[in-house]
């Protein structure tokens, strides 16, 4: 067995004496020698042409990254219908293999796979750990084959419990490996959040970390593993990841094993092991979108779909290149995301082009006792990071904290700073743009994307050849035919409407787990304009085809980044006796931070005092995640209901961001419409407060 080593980055700067050239250029050159398509450095024909040749386009991402299959494909796109699109058919492909089809080329010109720090090993100035790429593919083996001793095969689901360490990277490509269906949560949620989404999708084998450090404190997560266990009467085997080292191992009840024992095999089967074809449609995992009533929705993905969009996102339009070519060599790839994120997702998929992907696992600004937003800053600084990917409100955090980045010097090497998970606001934009010129990097590059865990991709994204304006994303994804639309269901431009997409994309649900009928499929994406996904964003789109996102135009909680259906906050504030009921909106919108007001309607002769504003902050934090506690609580005589019994989130929302009343809802619709009084009330409060008040 190869031991992870640990070193500090040295090597130098990526593509030393050759010329790098814009991933996207790259591909422009190749459309024009293979294709006879020549697009020069027109963008918007490019995309048009992407958005309505499908099958021409798709078929150029399957060769231009050499896909392989060992069966042929029948067509590009049998079936255009949304949902229910197919998408080539007889193909057989599997995740694991593209990302370790990698490992020797990468291996052979001196490049990790992973760099990871966790919290604890920065601030006691060790050395980040690497993996070898032959080292992951060991342990990917060691793991398969494991997970295949305990019976698991094609389709059984194998549910991990993780943070964003080397260990879960393994586990999600062995379960790839197998054929078997992934499904990861963080261990900052809840037991009842998890539970709510795994007993969903009857997991065989659950693998599970004893606890972690966050904020500078040890979290044992040992109860909640046991919980998981008593709650999960599908599963026969545990692996239990000691991230925690000196705890005792739990009482669990059921067949368990620890993980290092797991990918310490080392024999002539592992050496031989090669991971399972299967076919382009193969469900690779599952992840989880909170709608606004309900359970999470399981969304099932597949394996074909998501390389095929992960490659073009990653690649042609965040430019981030394969760390053992010559033009791109030394690339590292980080995105700091928990694993409850689908940012973890896409930061796993930088191994599908060979590049070393950078894993931090920790709080990103310190603890509250003591704030430290330059955690991240230092950690790409010692590990040599050229592409920086984070939340937008971690940059806003930084800036309000008054972090200056010419301070570190180490990170020169960074060429570029993605963004997602809200609205970066301008002023943020030009925060980070300045701090890397007073460092000698002028022209700084900011790949903002947006897009969604529900089809595991961006429909908006970066382009290194385009202008960049500041507080304007790019340009939309190729293969992604986005529109504004507006209340009549109509393309605008220059104009906030609903974004939608009137194409199909390869990374769109196969399915939601559990969905007779695919009843919740269609009143998610569909209900609105049949045939047409509407994603539940506000955007405008501008003449140029760059893109501004201003926030839901739902109701589903954001959180910078991390969704959360507001069902599953009201299941867990109205358990407590004192609560009636209670509404919960999430007002972000261009330019303003986040606010979350939970609104609650009381038991007859009870207040809202500190004591019971506490147990609510605690029974989300418990029940949800420490994320989802609300930013303020407000106790309401009554929740506004519709005549059917729905609470009226949406119209309370735009009340709330200065709508005028008339236009958001109608009270002949309503089964309590005195109830409004004390929310227009609260609206013309709010409006009068500057936004630092709340």
């Amino acid at each position: 067995m190869q031991a992870e080593s640990r070193s500090s980055f040295s090597a130098p700067a990526a593509g030393v004496g050759v010329q790098r050239v814009p991933r996207m250029q790259a591909y422009r050159s190749w459309l024009a020698q293979e294709r006879g398509l020549a697009f020069d450095a027109d963008y918007q024909a490019l995309w048009h042409w992407s958005v309505t040749e499908l099958d021409a386009f798709w078929q150029s991402i399957w060769d231009y990254f050499e896909l392989q299959s060992p069966t042929p494909h029948t067509a590009v796109l049998a079936d255009d219908r949304m949902p229910g699109a197919v998408w080539f058919p007889g193909a057989q492909v599997n995740y694991a293999r593209q990302v370790l089809r990698h490992a020797d080329a990468a291996h052979a010109a001196g490049q990790p796979a992973l760099v990871s720090h966790n919290e604890q090993s920065l601030a006691e100035g060790r050395a980040a750990a690497e993996m070898s790429w032959p080292e992951l593919r060991r342990q990917v083996a060691a793991l398969a084959l494991h997970l295949q001793d305990q019976g698991v095969g094609r389709g059984d689901r194998v549910a991990a419990y993780l943070p964003n360490v080397p260990a879960a990277v393994v586990a999600l490509l062995a379960t790839a490996s197998l054929g078997a269906v992934w499904s990861v949560c963080a261990p900052d949620m809840g037991t009842d959040a998890v539970l709510d989404r795994f007993r969903q999708i009857e997991p065989k084998v659950l693998i599970a970390c004893n606890g972690v450090v966050y904020a500078g404190r040890e979290h044992d997560r040992r109860e909640s593993v046991q919980a998981l266990c008593a709650g999960l009467p599908s599963l026969r085997h545990v692996l239990l990841l000691d991230n925690l080292p000196g705890l005792e191992r739990p009482e669990l009840g059921v067949d368990h094993d620890r993980f290092h024992c797991a990918v310490a095999r080392d024999d002539a089967a592992v050496a031989a092991f090669e991971p399972h074809w299967v076919p382009f449609d193969h469900p690779l995992w599952i992840v989880y979108s909170s709608g606004t009533t309900g359970l999470p929705k399981p969304l099932v993905h597949g394996h074909g779909g998501v390389m095929l969009m992960a490659l073009p996102l990653l690649v042609l339009h965040n430019d981030v290149g394969c760390s053992y070519r010559p033009e791109t060599r030394g690339e590292r790839f980080f995105w700091y995301s928990s694993t409850g994120w689908v940012m973890w997702n896409c930061q796993v998929g930088g191994l599908l082009d060979g590049t070393t992907c950078c894993l931090f696992d920790g709080s990103p600004g310190g603890s509250k006792a003591q704030p430290d937003w330059s955690v991240l800053w230092r950690f790409a600084e010692q590990t040599g990071v050229t592409f920086f990917g984070a939340g937008a409100a971690f940059y806003g955090q930084c800036m309000k904290a008054g972090l200056d980045l010419a301070t570190y010097a180490g990170l020169t090497r960074v060429r570029a700073l993605g963004s997602t998970g809200s609205p970066l606001p301008e002023e943020v934009e030009r925060w980070g743009t300045a701090g890397f010129e007073r460092l000698g990097r002028p022209g700084l590059w900011w790949a903002n994307i947006s897009g969604g865990t529900d089809f595991a991709g961006a429909f908006i994204g970066g382009n290194a050849e385009l202008p960049r304006v500041p507080g304007v994303m790019q340009c939309r994804q190729l293969g992604a035919a986005v529109q504004a639309w507006n209340a009549q269901g109509e393309p605008v431009v220059d104009e906030v409407g609903e974004l939608v997409c009137t194409r199909p994309l390869p990374s769109m649900p196969l399915f939601f787990w559990g969905d007779s009928g695919h009843a919740r499929y269609l009143a998610s994406y569909f209900d609105t304009y049949p045939g047409v996904w509407r994603h539940g964003d506000w955007i405008r789109i501008t003449p140029q085809g760059g893109c501004v996102i201003y926030g839901r135009s739902d109701a589903t909680i954001n959180r910078h980044g991390l969704r959360m259906g507001t069902s599953e906050i009201y299941a867990a504030v109205e358990r407590l006796p004192q609560v009636v009921d209670a509404l919960v909106v999430d007002l972000e919108y261009l330019g303003k931070e986040s606010y979350m007001p939970l609104f609650v309607a009381l038991r007859a002769g009870t207040v809202l005092d500190d004591t019971l504003e506490a147990a609510i902050r605690k029974t989300i934090g418990a029940a949800l995640s420490p994320r989802f506690v609300p930013d303020a609580i407000f106790q309401v005589p009554e929740v506004p209901r519709t005549l059917t019994g729905k609470k009226q989130e949406l119209p309370i929302k735009k009340l709330l961001l200065g709508q005028p009343l008339e236009r958001v809802l109608n009270r002949a619709t309503m089964a309590n419409p005195e109830s409004l009084a004390w929310f227009v009330a609260f609206a013309e409060r709010r409006q009068a407060l500057p936004q630092a008040a709340e």
